[in-house]
């Protein structure tokens, strides 16, 4: 008796069909009131003592794998069915595409590159996990130097020389150690500062910073530069440059565009001075360019760099730098029709 149902074990293992019709014969014939496995059942009081154990667990098995071949057989004829019944009007409409959408961010980002890419600018780009020499110490901030608390630092708890980069400006050194004058790079990338979450700063955010190397070169050469980077993105020619401050450039200055106060959105943005500042720059201090290995008797340049969540969201009017990280579908989706 055995053996028996091993013989229809092997059967509903082998059986196969396109037939629904068929399927439904071969439930009947297993599992219906009449159906064999019943009667397999009803025979389990005539098998032998010693043989009970291997016929229960024999007809268990029969029973499973029965319904799980016509479960399985069914569902793959009705989704054949739906198919066919589907695509066999050609004319029917094709199923609408989701078409996807680019960051804001990377929108930004590119229409940056871009720009700086026609004047010459190559695209470098660096570890996110820095240490301190290229961080801090080759860009004129040695050990305790007062201007490291600018900068609120995610250092390696196991590590105190091993920390998040700060800005990308150690992009530039090691581009500056490996690479020999003239120079002319970009580096954009994600910087990490310990700061308070909130509408307008975060923990994280994405620079892009620019380096320019080569004999002769003058503050002249950096407004210039400037200039025409500032009326391809915002179509505004209008700069001033402030004097001000950073440990790796000498003279320093801050770059306000002049953005106008044609509406009560310009005058909120500018604080009623139709200015906005949208970066930092300066000429490339001495010691950072003797740091990395460049003769500052022949070689000078100029640094800038600037946030790019800001520039987002000054071109896309976004109120709160947290929706940038935040993945929400509803405002990610509004980028579409974005470049």
């Amino acid at each position: 008796m055995i053996d028996d149902l091993k013989k229809h074990l092997a059967e509903v293992e082998n059986f196969s069909t396109d037939n629904l019709d068929t399927v439904e014969s071969f439930r009947i014939k297993y599992l219906g009131k009449k159906g064999l496995l019943n009667q397999f059942f009803a025979e389990f009081k005539n098998v032998s003592a010693e043989d009970k154990k291997e016929y229960g667990q024999t007809i268990n098995e029969l029973k499973d794998k029965t319904t799980k071949k016509v479960n399985d057989l069914k569902n793959q004829l009705n989704n054949k069915k739906v198919l066919n019944k589907k695509f066999q009007d050609l004319t029917r409409p094709s199923e609408p595409i989701e078409i996807g959408a680019r960051h804001p961010i990377s929108i930004v980002k590119n229409q940056i590159i871009d720009i700086f890419s026609r004047i010459g600018f190559n695209v470098s780009e660096g570890p996110e996990i820095e240490d301190d020499w290229h961080n801090f110490t080759a860009l004129n901030l040695p050990e305790h130097h007062p201007a490291r608390d600018m900068q609120d630092t995610f250092f390696i708890q196991t590590n105190p020389d091993i920390l998040l980069r700060t800005h990308t400006s150690s992009v530039q050194v090691r581009y500056m150690e490996n690479n020999k004058p003239p120079i002319r790079t970009i580096s954009p990338g994600r910087v990490y500062r310990n700061e308070a979450i909130s509408a307008r700063s975060h923990c994280f955010f994405h620079q892009i910073e620019g380096l320019y190397i080569d004999k002769n070169v003058s503050f002249a050469d950096l407004k210039q530069t400037l200039q025409f980077f500032t009326n391809e993105l915002f179509g505004k020619s209008k700069i001033r440059l402030r004097p001000s401050y950073f440990p790796f450039t000498e003279p320093s200055a801050e770059v306000d565009v002049y953005w106008g106060l044609e509406s009560e959105t310009d005058y909120k943005m500018t604080k009623g001075t139709g200015w906005l500042e949208i970066m930092g720059c300066g000429m490339v201090d001495p010691n950072v360019l003797e740091n990395c290995g460049i003769d500052s008797k022949i070689y000078s340049g100029f640094a800038f760099g600037m946030g790019i969540d800001r520039i987002a969201l000054l071109l896309h009017q976004i109120s709160d730098i947290r929706l940038l990280s935040e993945n929400d579908i509803r405002f990610l989706e509004q980028f579409k029709s974005a470049l």
